[in-house]
């Protein structure tokens, strides 16, 4: 026999039973938040009005008709494939299957809405119920749950009409038992901390939960309203702990990467909440939140690689979450950034406002992004061979980070010369525990050594502070020019009295100047490091590095200190770092290095710059000087 008992009686199980609240005119705080409720289906995201216009506008939009053309495509592919089943590949991560299981029934739903073809409804039939059946969706994993209840939610909404009773009932109470119950039992502390961590923390995992919890509530709030309400409490009382980490500027200290995934999922319950109930309880106003669509346009290359700081790849952001943005804030810019990507995607054909792609917005060529201290300058817009250098200082303390203060990518002539070397396997041990001294900062690509910054006095310790937090101190975007410093003192504190690295792009000769003014404490060694897959070959003084790949040339001139020379190193643990048996090889990846021993006080500049221009300029000066 089985119990599950949340709530004062709410919600339980009874012997296989699912027992819910009392749903008829129920009264008090529902009435209040659920007011004005669309009683009718579809209401999550898009409402029947919303799908006939999307119908009418794959005769007449160019765009629409062509990703609806994917989109159907995508349909008979997944018509063809067998259901989705109950894997945990890991032994600990469901959330491959739930995020098929999201992409399947958005896209039959889509499909079915649009086209009125009944294949797609069954399709998804075949989808839903064999997850309906699964022992649970992994609450121990809780995104995995998050995930799911979304699928269910889409799958119960926007086929409603298709649903015979049977049908609506098994979804239903799927959706209720192994998504909204799981929910609500970490909400009230009646669950164990592993299933129940996630409700209040600042960064993804608080939004793809509570996001996709809080459109489960609201698929079935007119039949269960007291459930609904419990879960929507909670949803809108939680999620601005995340949220209030896009202010001030939009930025997201979780790396672009986690960026889309953390909107994707705050994009869809607040555009849940606004078809539904007509309102978003203020949650579009959280600071920050309106200027978050430019985040990843500023972060992403001019070919189109983002700076994937963090547990990241360096692929360019092209959720349709953006289009929403574009849409609800009349950002065109954003809209204009994501419809270069021609997204087949049905939530950005739901949100897709043709108007904003019509215009011609003018951004500043630089930004710096507050709080995550994030810095991008680039040449130019719109030419895939500018010169692009992004770089952080930042917290080391924020979810999914590296070591990697004062680190930087480089862009220019339609290659990336500096890379990033992005995130490790999630399953190596301790590769989550990042405690002062936890097993993350033994691997390779999170420590300061795996990234283009720098390591004093290495040894087997974290090469950064895990704690530490540090700012840009100085921010100028001029037409010619354009630099930001960085105080990276409080990550080197153990070892140094003072660490400023600057970095400037020179626009007119697409030069970039890295300078570094460190003061140790004692004399220790110091590294200077940048990771590249270009062919790197110094000249005969170790002066002059040339970069070459896919036939172009980008060269690095070392200016100060005077008695330093380049050396070409593997991207691999220094002599005394830990070398954990699991080390990604990091193949086709070499890093150009300085190396000064011994060391008290030093001024490093390096530039890079295309061949034959000159590297003199106001920016070799000590930082003091730049202006």
């Amino acid at each position: 026999m089985r119990y599950l008992f949340l709530s004062a009686s709410c919600l339980f199980l009874l012997a296989g039973t699912l027992f819910t609240c009392t749903p008829a005119n129920a009264t008090g705080t529902e009435d209040s938040l659920l007011a004005g409720l669309r009683q009718e289906h579809p209401r999550l995201l898009a409402t029947a009005a919303d799908f006939k216009r999307i119908a009418q506008e794959r005769e007449t939009d160019a765009y629409v008709k062509t990703a609806f053309q994917k989109i159907y495509q995508q349909g008979e592919e997944i018509i063809k494939a067998a259901p989705s089943i109950y894997e945990i590949p890991d032994g600990k991560r469901l959330l491959a299957t739930s995020r098929r299981v999201v992409d399947r029934v958005s896209i039959l739903g889509f499909l079915y809405r649009t086209t009125g073809e009944e294949r797609f409804a069954a399709r998804a039939w075949q989808e839903l119920l064999p997850a309906s059946r699964f022992p649970d969706w992994n609450p121990s994993h809780f995104l995995d749950v998050g995930e799911m209840t979304f699928a269910f939610a889409l799958g119960y909404d926007w086929l409603y009409d298709y649903w015979n009773k049977d049908q609506r009932h098994i979804i239903k109470s799927a959706l209720m038992e192994k998504g909204l119950s799981r929910a609500l039992l970490a909400y009230e502390g009646l669950a164990v901390r592993e299933n129940s961590w996630w409700i209040n923390v600042p960064h993804n995992w608080n939004q793809v939960c509570n996001g996709g919890i809080g459109v489960g509530a609201l698929a079935i709030a007119d039949e269960e309203p007291k459930l609904a309400t419990a879960i929507l409490k909670n949803v809108l009382q939680h999620l601005p702990t995340a949220m209030k980490h896009f202010a001030p500027d939009g930025a997201w200290n979780e790396g672009p990467g986690y960026w889309n995934y953390a909107t994707r999922y705050n994009v869809a319950i607040i555009a849940a909440l606004k078809s539904a109930l007509d309102k978003d309880f203020g949650l579009n106003e959280i600071d920050g939140f309106s200027k978050t669509g430019l985040f990843p346009l500023y972060l992403n290359s001019p070919i189109n690689r983002s700076f994937n700081y963090a547990d990241g790849g360096d692929g360019p952001i092209r959720g349709a979450q953006l289009f929403w943005f574009a849409k609800q804030f009349q950002q065109p810019e954003v809209a204009q950034y994501l419809y270069h990507f021609q997204p087949a995607d049905p939530f950005a054909l739901l949100w897709y406002d043709a108007s904003l792609v019509k215009t011609s917005p003018q951004l500043q060529p630089d930004h710096y992004f507050r709080i995550a201290e994030v810095v991008t300058m680039r040449s130019r817009w719109n030419d895939s061979t500018a010169t692009f250098v992004t770089f952080k200082a930042g917290d080391n303390k924020a979810n999914h980070s590296h070591l990697d203060l004062g680190s930087f990518i480089l862009d220019a002539l339609g290659q990336r010369w500096i890379v990033d070397l992005g995130a490790d396997d999630y399953n190596m041990p301790g590769y989550f525990n990042s405690s002062k001294n936890g097993q993350r900062w033994t691997y390779y690509r999170t420590r300061a050594e795996g990234h283009n910054t720098l390591v004093i006095a290495p040894g087997a310790a974290p090469d950064q502070d895990p704690l530490a937090n540090t700012q840009v101190v100085d921010f100028t975007s001029q037409p010619s020019a354009a630099y930001a410093i960085m105080d990276l003192t409080p990550a080197y504190a153990a070892q140094s009295s003072a660490v400023k690295r600057g970095i400037a792009l020179l626009k007119k000769s697409n030069s970039v100047v890295v300078q570094d003014e460190i003061t140790n404490l004692t004399p220790a060694d110091v590294y200077w490091f940048a990771h590249s897959r270009a062919a790197i070959k110094l000249d005969a003084r170790k002066r002059s590095a040339t970069l070459e790949q896919n036939g172009r040339q980008f060269i690095a001139t070392l200016v100060s200190p005077a008695n330093a020379t380049f050396s070409v190193m593997p991207a691999a643990p220094l002599p005394g770092s830990p070398h954990p048996a699991q080390n990604n090889p990091n193949k086709g990846i070499q890093k150009l290095a300085v190396h000064l021993p011994a060391t008290t006080s030093t001024r490093i500049v390096v530039v890079f710059h295309p061949a034959g221009v000159k590297t003199g300029s106001a920016f070799t000066r000590p930082l003091a000087q730049w202006k």
